[in-house]
């Protein structure tokens, strides 16, 4: 049996200890699951899935506990404190996750949060990251995505075009500044749409479905709204921008357009101040 270091694995309980329970490592022997992260009722012979880490002593042991991010992710962590060797993040683990300094785009600092890239070092069989991120994207092979395809983005840079992003944990993405309408972070995850696929392997996005769809769903969306406030709503086409991304997370021509839509049915009644259900 392999086990996955800096991932979950489904491990066996092997021996009870009064520090912990034992479990069942293969090839790399057993493995500590300390006594805090013991499941109430746990006995030998039950499976549990948990996270295997190193030590501050550089041994092999279990968690219960969720991190921030495995091996194999990308992630926007915070970095816990620095030494003369490089930073630390915190990745919701008693033992921080290392940035060498030679892994650093800039040099680190205390209390601010980076998109990292966690892997296992080659060398020395440890569980590290990388701000590096551009290294460890899929750049040689074409993303199987289609236009209108729904994925999953992380911030991780702004540019002068707008926001590069991770897709789905493994490609290089690009939201336009004219396709997003509301703050956006380094750091910040959010659902987005791709528009193409660049032959070079880009995707280009935006973060509202695009076409005749993307306004078929916001009009169920803002029908049912409306049927919820008692069949009317403060706020109409003329409403600030903001107003109705707080309220519906979309930009204003999207709500101008289904707003439109639901009139055409004959499902709404435009008012001075505010729409209401017929």
């Amino acid at each position: 049996m392999a086990i996955a270091l800096g991932r979950f694995n489904i491990l066996k309980v092997v021996k009870k200890v009064d520090f912990g329970m034992f479990l069942d490592g293969g090839e790399e022997g057993r493995i500590l699951l300390p006594a805090r992260y013991v499941p109430q009722g746990c006995e030998v012979g039950d499976e549990l899935n948990v996270f295997l880490y190193l030590d501050n002593e550089e041994r092999l042991v279990a968690t219960t506990q969720q991190p921030l991010a495995q091996v194999g992710d990308f992630a926007c962590l915070r970095v816990a404190w620095v030494n003369q060797y490089g930073a630390f993040l915190d990745w919701g683990l008693m033992k921080d996750l290392f940035v060498p300094f030679r892994e650093q785009r800039e040099r680190m600092e205390v209390g601010r949060s980076y998109v990292v890239h966690v892997h296992l070092d080659e060398e020395s069989y440890r569980i590290v990251a990388s701000a590096k991120v551009e290294r460890y994207l899929a750049v040689d092979e074409q993303p199987p995505f289609h236009s209108g395809d729904e994925v999953d983005v992380l911030v991780w840079k702004r540019t002068d075009l707008g926001y590069k992003v991770i897709v789905d944990n493994r490609y290089a993405g690009l939201l336009f500044e004219n396709q997003v309408f509301r703050p956006l972070r380094v750091g910040d995850k959010a659902q987005a749409y791709v528009r193409q696929v660049r032959p070079d392997g880009k995707i280009d996005l935006a973060l509202q479905r695009e076409g005749r769809g993307k306004v078929t769903d916001f009009s169920e969306e803002l029908l049912e709204y409306i049927r919820r406030n008692q069949g009317r709503i403060q706020l109409t086409d003329k409403s600030p921008a903001e107003e109705i991304y707080a309220a519906f997370g979309v930009s204003k021509k999207t709500f101008k357009q289904a707003v439109g839509d639901l009139y055409k049915r004959r499902l709404i009644r435009l008012e001075a101040d505010g729409i209401r259900l017929l």
